[in-house]
């Protein structure tokens, strides 16, 4: 399942250390493999990027990128080590807060502006404060994130607040009919908003694969369907007032070449977590991380609902395990903010970066590779 050959030197690494998908992973990894691991890093040739940490004060993760008033604002997840065991779950991310990084302009100096919102300060909440995004109508910045309630459940809650950069007050209850990670929130250009979510195996969309909850047991992927349809992102348009779905979510569904949804078993393309939409040349791009191989990968349709079909790779495998990104257009140039393990060397304590992202005259991305040849 796992195609160690893709990965750079550096990144296998990082695999054998901590081996986790972006918001839950793939393997255990026992002390005496961790300690042969370190053992090795001093060989490997050191790794050169395009890029550098957009902050080195904190460990951040999972960059949603958004552009206010003509600045631009970073919704991060904030990495810390709290000596959570690691197992293949992700209960090793075990985030307690957010904070908000703010720029002039990308190449600007990067302000962290604290703590946004708090585990403690949301009241249905049980642990992992995962993936958040962000929006802003009417005067009101909306913080849209996934947490653990207390029956352990992932479900998708919102807090709002004046500020770009908060702090942010929760809303007592999660959104109605909301459950799994990674809620990405488009605005479009007719001023409808649709909330983009979901990530299998330790982000749990397998267990709602029948629309109802099924519990922890089972299969982490997709109940060994490989030869069906593979289980996908859903996404529902918001209310009016922000706060809640106007609709049941629905299938983002991707095709191949041929118009045919993509198999369970197409690890390369097939949908795994970190879902972003955005509108360039009036065609809807839904990007995406296949999760346990490592890619940031795009498709393209024409409404906001899909259907999608599939283009390619946007960036290939990054230092550290995780792949989770945002797109966003600043002053007439496009970005992909993404992160990697540069500072630390390990899956779960993150740094968010960037880089330009290019299109060819047909709309295509131009595929990134974050390590300098």
């Amino acid at each position: 399942m796992l195609k160690f050959t893709q990965l750079p030197a550096v990144a296998l690494l990082s695999v054998s250390l901590l081996s986790a998908a972006c918001q839950g992973g793939a393997g255990n990894t026992t002390a005496a493999n961790k300690d042969s691991a370190e053992a090795k890093k001093d060989t490997l040739p050191k790794a050169k990027f395009i890029s550098k940490p957009l902050v080195t004060t904190i460990y951040t993760a999972d960059p949603s990128a958004h552009v206010f008033n003509g600045k631009v604002y970073v919704y991060p997840s904030h990495d810390i080590d709290t000596g959570t065991p690691e197992n293949d779950n992700g209960d090793h991310f075990n985030m307690k807060d957010f904070h908000v990084l703010s720029m002039d302009s990308v190449g600007a100096p990067v302000l962290d502006n604290g703590e946004a919102l708090n585990i403690k300060d949301i009241p249905w909440a049980g642990r992992q404060l995962w993936a958040p995004d962000a929006a802003y109508e009417k005067g009101t910045y909306y913080l849209y994130f996934p947490v653990k309630d207390k029956s352990d459940i992932f479900r998708i809650g919102v807090a709002t607040s004046k500020s770009p950069v908060g702090p942010f007050k929760a809303e007592p209850k999660p959104i109605e009919g909301s459950f799994s990670i990674d809620p990405c929130v488009f605005k479009d250009t007719d001023g409808s908003y649709y909330m983009y979510f979901g990530g299998i195996w330790g982000g749990q969309l397998q267990r709602w694969a029948t629309g109802k909850y099924s519990g922890p047991n089972g299969s982490k992927t997709d109940l060994q369907k490989d030869d069906a349809p593979a289980l996908t992102a859903k996404v529902a348009k918001l209310s009016p007032n922000m706060l809640g779905f106007a609709e049941t979510a629905k299938d983002v569904v991707i095709l191949d070449e041929n118009g045919k949804p993509l198999l369970g078993k197409d690890h390369d393309r097939r949908f795994f977590e970190g879902s972003w939409m955005y509108k360039y040349n009036n065609k809807y791009y839904f990007t995406y991380s296949t999760g346990d191989t490592h890619l940031l990968c795009y498709a393209t349709g024409t409404s906001p609902y899909g259907p999608f079909t599939y283009k390619g790779v946007i960036l290939k495998p990054v230092q550290g395990w995780t792949t989770h990104h945002s797109i966003v257009e600043i002053k007439g140039k496009w970005y992909l903010f993404y992160h990697d393990t540069e500072l630390s060397g390990k899956t779960h304590l993150r740094n968010v970066k960037v880089t330009e992202l290019k299109y060819r005259p047909d709309g295509s991305i131009e595929t990134i590779d974050e390590f300098v040849k």
